[in-house]
């Protein structure tokens, strides 16, 4: 069974595709790591993430970069956002998740394009948001429990800046499948969502 879902930042999606990966006991990926891998290796290479070749150079980062505790900062959220918009990152990166969505078995897999590109064919399909007032909330007590000094009226700027260059890109931009649950979790405790995606996925999925 292929679960995609999909949705902006901070909106959840990771943490229900973990929930929802534990709970069929399948493989996870969060696809949004890969992107956040390819932007801190063009940093660390003194490359610009708005340079398409840069960003393809960045592609090739080893297994371990995922693992690394900068892939979680905000300026590797920021550079992620940048380099998911090149085309030539996109194509490098698609066949990496692809392989990962169609193992024997199948796999839960998170991002932006998962239930549009990457898997279509996927048996269930969730489209997870949160207003941005919320989400930015969520990433602001996410950076300030880990000790990064920031500001919420930033973090916010942040969210819809990155709404807006994710949801306008030419390529694989963010948007809900047409055969996708909406899950609306600005109003929902984490447990509550992931009843949610639950039932949502079962609904999908019956016989």
């Amino acid at each position: 069974m292929i679960i995609a879902v999909d949705g902006p930042a901070a909106s959840g999606k990771g943490t229900i595709g973990r929930a929802l990966a534990d709970y069929y006991k399948l493989p996870h990926l969060d696809t949004g790591l890969l992107y956040r891998a390819v932007g801190i290796a063009v940093l660390r290479h003194g490359g610009d993430p708005e340079n398409p070749l840069d960003a393809l150079k960045a592609c090739n980062f080893s297994a371990a970069m995922l693992d690394d505790p900068e892939i979680r900062s905000v300026a590797a959220s920021r550079a992620a956002s940048v380099v998911s918009a090149h085309k030539n990152v996109r194509a490098a990166l698609l066949e990496r998740q692809r392989a990962f969505a169609r193992q024997p078995g199948g796999a839960v897999l998170d991002g932006r394009d998962i239930g549009t590109v990457i898997a279509p064919e996927a048996d269930a399909k969730l489209f997870v948001t949160a207003s941005p007032v919320t989400r930015a909330e969520r990433r602001f007590r996410e950076l300030t429990n880990r000790g990064v000094h920031v500001v919420l009226e930033h973090v916010l700027h942040d969210i819809e800046a990155r709404d807006a260059r994710d949801s306008n890109r030419s390529v694989a931009p963010l948007m809900q499948a047409p055969d996708a649950d909406l899950l609306d979790t600005t109003n929902l405790s984490i447990g509550d969502a992931v009843r949610q995606a639950i039932s949502l996925v079962e609904a999908q999925v019956k016989p």
